[in-house]
């Protein structure tokens, strides 16, 4: 009996750094699998594009958000803080994904009720290995609520 493969889902990636917005990029495009990724570059427009506000009014509801904590406007343990207390937003899984490793982030984040709390590698290709294994764990290992798509 061959896998079922996977049917795709919708990612919002909430990055203001460019680089790693396009090594995300890449790792998932090199991971084959047809995911859409929609990219914010601040906390506000992860807000916006989550309650479909503006220019993301026709958004769709992400299936999951990797998220980075420090953003310009509002930063990541805000919208980690806004997605988890709505209850219209709080069934969407949410990886943070950030460059600190510091131990009062990790708990933070956690007490924010995050779903995965992932270090940034600095090298690059153990970078795309943690996307890709991001991906793969989302995708293939643990079954995901379908967002409704209204």
């Amino acid at each position: 009996m061959q896998p079922s493969t996977p049917e795709p889902i919708e990612v919002l990636l909430v990055e203001d750094d460019p680089g790693d917005e396009l090594m995300t990029r890449e790792a998932f495009e090199d991971n084959k699998i047809g995911n859409t990724l929609h990219v914010v570059r601040d906390g506000l427009e992860a807000l916006d594009f989550l309650y479909r506000r503006g220019e993301y009014a026709d958004a769709p509801v992400p299936d999951l958000v990797l998220l980075d904590l420090n953003l310009p406007k509002y930063d990541g343990r805000q919208v980690l803080e806004k997605i988890k207390s709505d209850p219209e937003l709080t069934h969407i899984p949410v990886v943070v994904l950030t460059t600190s490793s510091a131990e009062e982030d990790i708990l933070r984040s956690y007490k924010l009720h995050a779903n995965a709390y992932v270090s940034k590698p600095v090298d690059l290709d153990q970078f795309i290995a943690a996307i890709r294994h991001i991906d793969d764990f989302f995708l293939t290992v643990v079954r995901l609520p379908r967002a409704r798509r209204e």
